[in-house]
């Protein structure tokens, strides 16, 4: 497919906003399917189809129960019969549902990977079986059916060990456990659907991910990120829950080199194009242990923008179809964070347009769940720190403009 003959185009998955801005800053017409339909997403868009239909007073569900895949591509179809697009973008939420791919590209091209080598790369048996063959570290993982197997692989792994659904997403239904009575707790605490899991051998250290562009002759590096996880502070009832990312990552060069080379090799091997993610544990001794690839569009997006003040989607865009990389620069004095404040109890969301840096903007007067995302904010800053204190400082504000829901 030429660049010349994009002009229309579907970003799909979960979160989709700063996906749609990008495509929208990059001169494209942008259409959206998503699972929450956010203002500033549909301020960017043609048009958007949701799962959550926003209105005041109602509720904004539980991402993680009420997210449909199916769904999505029932969405996609229909917005499909109505317009003429030339491609998809894939954002988060898919990437585990093979089956749902195939069907989407049925309708329209996918502008990167294929369903078949997303598939490939997000069966987790093979995968780890890959990094083992490729000398890269990771942790020992099985996948497993049952609790007698789940059990079974854990002590054969050692504790402590992670447990977590095959099919999760944003960190969520992943437990960790110390030894076998923890295990049993946890075990029951992730297997609410009748589906595979993973045991695996439990980090301690640094969450990262390295998001980067490919093509099918090399690989250029983007950003290495830190990843914010399981902060209760903010309102994260998930132990391991995505609360988003400062990046670049702080961290010895020596490490980040570390990082940039293994990542480059794994979207190598795997000859995966375009936008794609890989997502670390640096272990306590500077060892990046490699947890999953991610095909598609991340969450680091707009922090990654910012911060080397690039387009991403014209960066995908001349990779998959000129073959062509932007040029990275390694000399940044800039930091972005992304951060994700969750609803600290049942909450009335009033007006947030007037706070600094908002983004995933939901309707005023809707209702969002404990524990569920209320929204993003961008802050920039000369070191992370500093731009996490200042997303943080907004965070505080918006829960105190939260209004409690009985």
């Amino acid at each position: 497919m030429a660049e010349s003959t994009i002009h229309d185009l579907l970003v799909i998955g979960v979160d989709v906003a700063s996906l749609a801005a990008s495509a929208k800053r990059a001169g494209y017409r942008v259409y959206a399917v998503d699972y929450f339909g956010d203002q500033d997403l549909r301020c960017v868009c043609e048009e958007n189809l949701a799962i959550i239909e926003q209105k005041e007073g109602r509720s904004c569900g539980r991402l993680s129960f009420d997210f449909n895949p199916n769904a999505l591509l029932q969405l996609a179809k229909s917005l499909l019969k109505r317009h003429s697009i030339d491609v998809a973008f894939l954002s988060s939420g898919l990437e585990d549902f093979p089956r749902v791919l195939f069907e989407l590209s049925e309708f329209v091209p996918i502008l990167g990977n294929s369903p078949q080598l997303i598939q490939k790369v997000r069966d987790r048996e093979e995968f780890f079986h890959e990094l083992k063959r490729l000398g890269v570290p990771h942790p020992e993982t099985a996948v497993v059916e049952d609790f007698e197997e789940a059990m079974r692989k854990s002590k054969e792994i050692g504790y402590p060990i992670v447990v977590k659904s095959i099919r999760s997403f944003g960190g969520s239904r992943v437990r960790k456990a110390k030894n076998s009575g923890e295990f049993e707790r946890a075990f029951k605490e992730v297997s609410l659907l009748n589906e595979e899991f993973l045991v695996q051998e439990y980090i301690s250290g640094t969450a990262a991910s390295a998001s980067l562009i490919s093509c099918d002759r090399e690989v250029a590096t983007l950003t290495i990120n830190e990843q914010l996880i399981g902060i209760r502070a903010i309102g994260q009832q998930e132990p391991f829950g995505y609360c988003g990312n400062v990046v670049p990552l702080l961290a010895a060069k020596t490490v980040i080199d570390e990082c940039k080379s293994i990542a480059e090799k794994i979207v190598s091997h795997f000859g995966l194009i375009g936008s794609n993610g890989v997502d670390f544990v640096i272990s306590d001794d500077g060892t990046p242990n490699v947890i999953e690839v991610n095909p598609r569009f991340q969450g680091t997006l707009e922090c990654v923008e910012r911060v080397l003040g690039i387009n991403v989607i014209e960066g995908h865009v001349k990779a998959c179809t000129q073959g062509i990389l932007p040029e990275i620069s390694d000399d940044t004095s800039r930091f972005c964070t992304r951060l994700i404040p969750f609803a600290p109890q049942r909450s009335i969301v009033p007006d947030l347009n007037g706070f600094e840096g908002i983004r995933d903007v939901p309707l005023q007067g809707v209702i969002v769940e404990k524990g569920e995302p209320v929204c993003s904010i961008i802050a920039e800053d000369a070191n992370g720190n500093s731009s996490f204190k200042k997303a943080n400082k907004i965070a505080r504000s918006i829960f105190r403009s939260l209004k409690p829901h009985n």
